[in-house]
């Protein structure tokens, strides 16, 4: 499938911010845990639905981030979906290894304690 062909609301529609960037959330396709965030541009989302494997923007190397190209913790994507607003989007993966930098599975291993 093109990336022209990817639902009726094409790549250069969506939302980016000022910084032509979009949050993604990752998510697990099995569990529906979520693994992680991070911000993709244009070209990290064409070569997200290309490739079916996930891409991104790193802001703090300036540089495109091929998960998993260092750690071999891939993630092979399933589904990536917007919201009503075209701001934001929801990668559905099926992750080879863990998604944090710190091996834990998800980047949200820590909570506020709630009273």
């Amino acid at each position: 499938m093109a990336v022209s062909e990817v639902d009726d609301l094409s790549v250069n529609e969506l939302a980016f911010n000022e910084a032509g960037l979009i949050p993604c959330i990752v998510q697990d396709d099995a569990t529906g845990d979520v693994l992680m965030m991070a911000w993709m541009n244009e070209e990290s989302l064409r070569r997200t639905l290309e490739q079916r494997t996930t891409w991104f923007w790193s802001r703090s190397r300036g540089k495109f981030w091929h998960k998993g190209e260092e750690s071999g913790n891939t993630q092979k994507l399933v589904s990536l979906s917007y919201d009503c607003d075209a701001d934001c989007l929801l990668a559905r993966v099926v992750p080879a290894g863990p998604a944090c930098h710190t091996g834990q599975r998800t980047c949200f291993y820590r909570s506020f304690k709630l009273d």
